[in-house]
């Protein structure tokens, strides 16, 4: 699949770009709940999700007083 075929934004995610958003929907990542579940570690082996996309989905979940599994 294309990035071009990715949408901008998915479920509750903040937007981090189609190319982290692909590799968030390849992994069955739709929201940030299960993003919590997830380590920085974890998130930044997926292909296409980088260290600017893992600090918008930290300050997201901070936002929401939690953080990432690890």
């Amino acid at each position: 699949m294309s990035t071009r075929d990715v949408p901008e934004r998915i479920g509750d995610l903040p937007p981090i770009g189609r190319p982290a958003n692909s590799a968030l929907l390849a992994a069955g990542i739709t929201t940030l709940d299960q993003v919590a579940a997830l380590s920085r570690r974890d998130l930044l082996a997926m292909h296409g999700v980088g260290p600017k996309a893992v600090r918008i989905l930290a300050a997201a979940l901070a936002g929401q007083g939690r953080g990432f599994a690890d």
